[in-house]
C-alpha cells in the first residue's frame, strides 16, 4: 500500500501564523502596559508579592518584571530583554520595555495590511541603522574630571526614582564610589566596547545595608566591611597600616579520610596524639608569621589553640570569611590568596589599607579594612528605616552607579526628557519620505514608535498629552530644537541641556538596539510548539 498523501491547506497554515503573531504581540504589549506607569520622575511604585509571601515596592522595570510571573513566550522575551538590559548598562530597563511594546503594537496594523513579517523587519533594521548613526549626531562629549557636568547626568538618571527626594546625597554616593574603582573599571577598546569589558559593578563595589540610622548616614569607604569579630577579646582590634595576609586554609588538625585506626594504651599515648595535633598547627601558623602579618583573613576554620597562638603574636584572625569578601580584601590591600601557609611570600602580604578597625554597628560587629591608597573595591553603607526601604535604595543606587560607570567608560551624553526621541523620530521621519515600497512604512512606524517616550512621561506626570506631545513633534520638526523635551515633574516642555537633564549615549542606544532587536525576533515567529514529554521506555 502507498503512504498517505498528506495535502497542507496553505490558507490555513497562513491563517494560524497571522493568529500565533497577533498573539504575541499582544502579549507582549501587556507586559509593557504594566510597567508603562513606572517611568519618569511622578512616577507610581508597584507592590509585588512574591511566592513566599515577601513584599517588594518598587518602580525599577527590572525588579518588577523579575518578580512577576508570566507563562507566554513572547511575554517570557519582553522580560528577558530587560534583564540583558540590565546586565547590560545598568539603567534603561523600563524605556525599554515600553518602546518594545510600541513597537511590537505598532506592527499589528501592518501585518492586519497583509505585509510580510520580513518586509517589517527589513524596514525596522533599517531604521535602527539610521537610528544609531543620527544618535552620534545628537550627543556631547562629557568631561569627566568635571564634577558638576558628571553628577548632573547622574543626578538625571535619580530624577525617575524613589530616592530623588535625597538625590544630592545619592548623586554624591554613586560617582565617590564609581571614582574610587573608576580607573580599574575602563575597558580596552573606546565607546561600547569599553562598556563591554568594564568590571561588573557589583564585584568591585559592594553594597552593605544595615536597617537603623538615617539615610543621611551613608557613606562610601575605600576598603572592605566584613560582618565579622576577631576571634578572641585580647587581639587587637584596631591597627594602623596593617600587614594583611588572605587564605584559604582551614587552622585545624585534618583527620585522614581513609580508614585509620588508632589504638591508645594508656594515657600517654592520648597526649602524644594532642601533641602530634598541636605541633602540627604551631608549624601552620609559623609559616604564617615568618611574613609579619597584623591580620590574617582565612575562608576556613581557626581552632581555639590556632587563636591561642595568634594571640600570643598580636595577630587580629578573621575566620569564615566568604570567598567573595576575601577576594575584595585581597583587591583592596594587594594581597593574593593563598591555599597552603608553606607558600606564603613577603609580596603575598597586602600593605595597601591604612587602617583595620573594628566597630559595633546596631547590634552587629563589623572588622572595616579601608582608608587604602589605591583600592580596587570599595563599600556603600547604605542606613535606613526598614529593609523595604534598603533594598529600593540598594537598586536606585546600583542604576546610579551603572550610569557613572558608563559615563566613564564612554563619556558622551544626550539630552533627556524624551527629547533624543522626538529628535530621532523626526529625524528618522524625514529619510522615511524618501523611501519607496512597504518598508517604508514599517521604517515610520519606529519613528512613530519612539514617541511613546515623551508621551509616556507627559501621561505620567497628568500633562495634556495631545496639546504637549503635538508642539514638541512641531518644534522639533525645526532646525535647532532637538534639546527640546519633557520635564517630567512639571509637565511643560523645556530646554533639556539647560535644565540639566541628560543621559548616558550608550544607555540610549542600547534601548534602541534591545527593544527593535526582540521585536524583530518576535514578529518572526509563525507557530507555537510545545514539546512532547518523552514517555518512558
Amino acid at each position: 500500500m502507498s503512504a498517505p498523501v498528506v495535502v497542507v491547506n496553505q490558507k490555513q497554515m497562513r491563517e494560524k501564523g497571522a493568529i500565533a503573531r497577533m498573539n504575541n504581540i499582544k502579549a507582549s504589549t501587556n507586559v509593557a502596559e504594566i510597567i508603562r506607569s513606572t517611568l519618569g520622575p511622578q512616577s507610581m511604585l508597584k507592590m509585588v508579592l512574591d511566592p513566599m509571601g515577601g513584599l517588594v515596592l518598587t518602580n525599577d522595570g527590572n525588579a518588577i518584571l523579575r518578580e512577576i510571573d508570566v507563562s507566554h513566550p513572547a511575554s517570557k522575551a519582553v522580560v528577558e530583554l530587560a534583564r540583558s538590559q540590565d546586565e547590560q548598562v545598568g539603567d534603561g530597563t523600563t524605556s525599554a520595555v515600553v518602546f518594545a511594546g510600541e513597537v511590537m503594537g505598532l506592527a499589528a496594523p501592518l501585518l492586519d495590511r497583509n505585509i510580510h513579517p520580513i518586509t517589517i523587519t527589513h524596514g525596522y533594521y533599517q531604521a535602527l541603522e539610521d537610528a544609531v548613526k543620527a544618535a552620534k549626531t545628537l550627543s556631547r562629549p562629557l568631561d569627566i574630571n568635571n564634577e558638576e557636568e558628571m553628577l548632573s547626568v547622574i543626578r538625571a538618571s535619580l530624577g525617575t526614582k524613589y530616592v530623588s527626594r535625597w538625590s544630592d546625597l545619592m548623586t554624591k554616593l554613586a560617582l565617590k564610589a564609581v571614582s574610587v574603582i573608576g580607573h580599574h573599571l575602563r575597558g580596552e577598546g573606546e565607546g561600547e566596547s569599553a562598556i563591554q569589558t568594564s568590571t561588573d559593578m557589583r564585584a568591585r563595589a559592594r553594597i552593605e545595608k544595615i536597617p537603623g540610622g538615617t539615610v543621611e548616614e551613608c557613606e562610601v569607604l575605600s576598603g572592605v566591611m566584613i560582618n565579622k569579630d576577631v576571634l578572641h577579646p585580647e587581639m587587637p582590634q584596631k591597627i594602623e597600616n596593617p600587614r594583611v595576609v588572605c587564605l584559604d586554609f582551614s587552622f585545624k588538625y585534618e583527620k585522614a579520610n581513609s580508614q585509620l585506626n588508632v589504638e591508645m594504651n594508656e594515657v600517654a599515648d592520648y597526649e602524644s596524639l594532642l601533641t602530634l595535633e598541636e605541633d602540627y598547627l604551631r608549624a601552620q601558623v609559623a609559616h604564617v608569621m615568618r611574613v609579619k602579618p597584623d591580620v590574617v583573613v582565612t575562608e576556613k576554620a581557626c581552632v581555639p589553640f590556632a587563636q591561642h597562638l595568634f594571640v600570643k603574636e598580636g595577630v587580629a584572625v578573621l575566620r569564615r570569611v566568604r570567598k567573595s569578601g576575601n577576594n575584595r580584601v585581597a583587591l583592596v590591600t594587594g594581597a593574593t590568596v593563598l591555599h597552603r601557609p608553606e607558600d606564603i611570600e613577603e609580596h603575598h602580604v597586602g600593605t595597601g589599607a591604612g587602617l583595620f578597625e573594628v566597630r559595633k554597628i546596631g547590634d552587629e560587629t563589623f572588622s572595616f579594612i579601608h582608608h587604602a591608597e589605591n583600592p580596587r573595591a570599595c563599600t556603600v553603607l547604605l542606613r535606613g528605616a526598614a529593609k523595604d526601604v534598603l533594598n529600593e535604595i540598594e537598586r536606585n543606587l546600583l542604576d546610579a552607579m551603572s550610569v557613572a560607570r558608563n559615563v566613564l567608560a564612554a563619556p558622551a551624553v544626550v539630552p533627556g526628557g524624551g527629547a533624543f526621541e522626538m529628535a530621532l523620530a523626526a529625524k528618522l521621519e524625514v529619510t522615511g519620505r524618501k523611501l519607496e515600497g512597504q518598508e517604508q512604512t514599517a521604517y515610520l512606524a519606529i519613528a512613530k514608535a519612539l514617541e511613546v517616550i515623551p508621551r509616556t512621561l507627559l501621561q505620567n506626570c497628568g500633562a495634556n498629552v495631545i496639546r504637549r506631545i503635538t508642539e514638541l513633534r512641531a518644534l522639533h520638526h525645526k532646525e535647532g530644537n532637538d534639546a527640546m523635551g519633557v520635564n517630567g515633574v512639571t509637565g511643560q516642555l523645556c530646554d533639556t541641556w539647560e535644565a540639566g537633564i541628560w543621559d548616558p549615549l550608550s544607555t540610549k542606544v542600547q534601548i534602541v538596539k534591545s527593544a527593535i532587536d526582540s521585536a524583530c525576533m518576535i514578529l518572526r515567529c509563525d507557530d507555537l510548539i510545545k514539546a512532547r514529554a518523552k514517555k518512558d521506555m
